[in-house]
């Protein structure tokens, strides 16, 4: 069964299959690197780490690239505001960020490319561009791209010629233009750069935002790949002139598919400074919450629909995370294997999931978490009740679905249940021996009515609280 996903471009599902019939090249754009990414953020990254868990999963391998924006207006303004140089400033939220994604447990893409360290594949790109007729180059020295000579302009957002105005336009590309829908291409130098310029045939400047991603994913999936992801936020106009400039240079299909993650809201209300809720994961640390707890926040949704994270949201997924952590446990033990298969292996052998089954399918029609989510609990209630009748396969499936998910359990809280509780276990074990059926059951609700739940164990008897 193959990974079906939302194509933004033809609005349909969509098989992800690799072109070349080796792996799926998969492009993300990543993050300004200016400040500590948010949830909203993240949002979109671990949606990401989630369909390519499930493709390598079920046997497809991925190529992933995600780039660093390493300079742009944000980057330049805040680099000069703090009085350090580019590259430090950087270089210092982009080890912030690593570290982020390494607590969220985000696979790490084969190939992170900066965007100042590919400026000659950007000025290269907009020479070709020049050439064929499709920049030029206004009064100041910047060069932009004239939308008019790409008709398809607008088919993946679906942007209509008459909506391409002032509205549309980009405030920080906002130079001496033919056109109010051109975007820029390369910026001029402007004094409030500071050092952050370079030389090119069109004079000193810096490369434009949309630039950068067509030059870097072209560079390490070629001029035409599988898959390209981001946030809906992205969609127009970054994807959109990521199309044109690029297929406009190569005359190919840039991306097949493309990808995109619908936004995060907070206690019902968008992300902002003003209203507070623009938490980020140093944030929510500091209010107790532990990564794996966030992560599992933030995949509780589809990601074609907006997600309400809320502190509740986080507090329901501690008791959800400690009940999959026990059942790993039990199932470990009962299934008799060594030790829990890695990643790696799991992704080459392709293993039978047993019956997690359906909720590895779930995540291949569309990612859809929330239904996998459903068959995995409904899998581990059944085997929650019948211990006995636990395979080796099937623990092997409940590792296959933490995988994909890429869901780290915490350590198993041990509970001590009170005296007057085992009082009454030891009762109903007694009770069992002596097959006094109806004095079992009488003890075990009595149990049940004080909060505990009851199971028969090789050595006598288990509680847990409920």
């Amino acid at each position: 069964m193959n990974l079906r996903i939302h194509d933004t471009l033809t609005d349909s599902l969509q098989d992800v299959l690799p072109a070349d019939g080796k792996r799926v090249g998969f492009y993300c754009c990543g993050p300004t690197v200016y400040a500590a990414a948010h949830i909203g953020n993240f949002r979109t990254f671990v949606v990401q780490d989630i369909f390519r868990r499930a493709l390598e999963l079920s046997g497809t391998p991925v190529k992933h690239v995600r780039n660093l924006t390493n300079v742009d207006d944000k980057t330049i303004r805040e680099s000069q505001a703090q009085g350090q140089s580019l590259q430090a400033f950087t270089g210092y939220w982009t080890e912030k960020f690593h570290a982020d994604c390494e607590a969220l447990n985000l696979l790490r893409p084969q190939i992170e490319p900066g965007a100042v360290e590919h400026i000659a594949e950007q000025i290269a790109l907009i020479q070709t561009l020049m050439d064929k007729g499709h920049a030029y180059q206004a009064g100041d020295g910047s060069v932009y791209f004239r939308v008019e000579s790409f008709p398809a302009y607008g088919r993946l957002s679906r942007v209509q010629e008459r909506e391409l105005t002032t509205a549309t336009a980009q405030s920080d590309d906002e130079y001496d233009r033919d056109s109010l829908s051109d975007f820029a291409l390369w910026k001029a130098a402007k004094p409030e750069d500071g050092p952050n310029v370079w030389e090119s045939p069109w004079g000193k400047g810096r490369p434009g935002w949309h630039l950068e991603c067509s030059a870097m994913s072209m560079k390490y999936l070629g001029p035409s790949f599988d898959v390209h992801s981001g946030g809906i936020d992205l969609t127009f106009p970054h994807h959109e002139n990521e199309i044109a400039q690029s297929e406009a240079c190569t005359g190919e299909t840039f991306a097949r598919l493309w990808f995109h993650v619908v936004h995060l809201m907070v206690d019902g209300h968008k992300m902002s400074k003003s209203l507070g809720n623009m938490y980020t994961l140093e944030d929510l640390r500091a209010k107790g919450y532990r990564p794996e707890e966030v992560r599992y926040a933030l995949i509780a949704g589809h990601y074609r629909k907006h997600l309400n994270f809320t502190m509740a949201s986080l507090d329901a997924a501690r008791p959800n995370l400690q009940r999959l952590a026990k059942l790993e446990k039990q199932l470990h033990q009962a299934a008799g294997t060594p030790k829990r298969p890695p990643y790696g292996v799991l992704c080459k052998t392709r293993p039978d999931c047993g019956r997690f089954s359906p909720a590895f399918e779930a995540l291949l029609e569309n990612l859809n978490v929330p239904r996998a989510l459903g068959e995995l609990f409904k899998a581990a209630g059944e085997l929650e009740k019948a211990p006995q009748s636990v395979t080796a396969e099937d623990y092997t499936g409940l590792v296959v679905m933490l995988e994909a998910l890429g869901l780290r359990l915490p350590e198993v809280e041990a509970v001590t249940a009170p005296e007057e509780i085992h009082v009454l276990a030891r009762a109903r074990l007694e009770a069992r021996k002596n097959k006094d059926w109806a004095r079992s059951d009488e003890l075990r609700d009595q149990l049940s009515a004080r909060g505990w739940a009851v199971k028969d164990a090789k050595d006598g008897y288990e509680l847990e609280p409920v």
